[in-house]
């Protein structure tokens, strides 16, 4: 690229998000990191600019704040060099839906629904108007394997994560009609080591080893899978073979398994 494209990651401070920040700034991408730990971020920009000689910029915010959103929207809008977006941010909750706070519940639509819908309307309208869009520019959102099926104690995630998965589909329709060489990801994981399941509070012991990744190999296969203009992402053989299961099981049965499940691993309270 005669120019480093500027890839904006949400959710940068750990996990995912930090990955992605690590190996795009490896590819030679300029860095936009958004998250609401400043000290974090201020402390990665400055290690990766200098191992990779990169421009790293911070954005610190909650972005499941209206202004804060609108604000990293128009940062997008007027880049001059906007690649690549990626929407990582995002969290779980605890408990059966009507136990866990409906503060929580709205915040994590806000952060899982509107923030992508935000961000990747500011992503295309910028990309879809300039000469210079490549196959290597577009939008990641990452999504999950919840996302293909419904879960006690995950209702709002799983709910939000496949409208995420549903919404990139709809864009990777419009943008083949369109002849765009922008091209557009779900990244749909599984377990995978990272602060998430710690700030929920979540057990890692009833979930099998074998079940869990890194966020290397994660972020990994999605940018191969970016590479090769795959749609859908679903890091890990085991996780294939089972959302190719869950999306071949007719509905009340996956229920009651998701029933099952539930209550052998997270065990909610009546």
């Amino acid at each position: 690229m005669p120019e480093r494209a500027l890839a904006v990651i949400t959710g940068a401070s750990s996990g995912i998000g930090e990955v992605f920040a690590r190996q795009l700034a490896a590819r030679g991408y300029d860095l936009l990191l958004s998250a609401r730990r400043e000290d974090l971020l201020r402390s990665l920009a400055g290690e990766l600019s200098a191992a990779h000689h990169v421009s790293v910029e911070i954005f610190p915010a909650d972005l499941a704040e209206d202004r804060p959103r609108a604000a990293l929207a128009e940062r997008i809008r007027t880049s001059p060099h906007f690649g690549l977006l990626v929407n990582n941010a995002g969290f779980g909750t605890k408990g059966l839906f009507h136990q866990a706070g409906l503060q929580d519940q709205d915040r994590m639509h806000r952060l899982h629904v509107l923030t992508p819908l935000v961000l990747s309307h500011a992503a295309l309208g910028t990309l879809l108007t300039r000469t210079d869009a490549d196959g290597r520019r577009g939008i990641i959102n990452v999504s999950s394997v919840a996302g293909f099926e419904q879960s006690p104690s995950n209702v709002s995630y799983c709910a939000t994560k496949t409208w995420l998965t549903s919404f990139t589909e709809g864009l990777a329709i419009e943008l083949e009609i369109q002849r765009s060489p922008v091209k557009v990801q779900a990244l749909c994981p599984g377990f995978t080591y990272s602060e998430f399941h710690d700030v929920l509070g979540m057990d890692r012991g009833p979930i099998p080893k074998q079940f869990w990744m890194s966020a290397d190999f994660v972020v990994a296969e999605s940018l191969r899978g970016f590479d090769r203009g795959q749609l859908i992402v679903i890091p890990g053989w085991r996780y294939k073979l089972l959302s190719a299961v869950i999306r071949a099981v007719p509905g009340p049965l996956m229920r009651r398994i998701s029933a099952a499940a539930a209550r052998r691993f997270r065990k909610p309270k009546q």
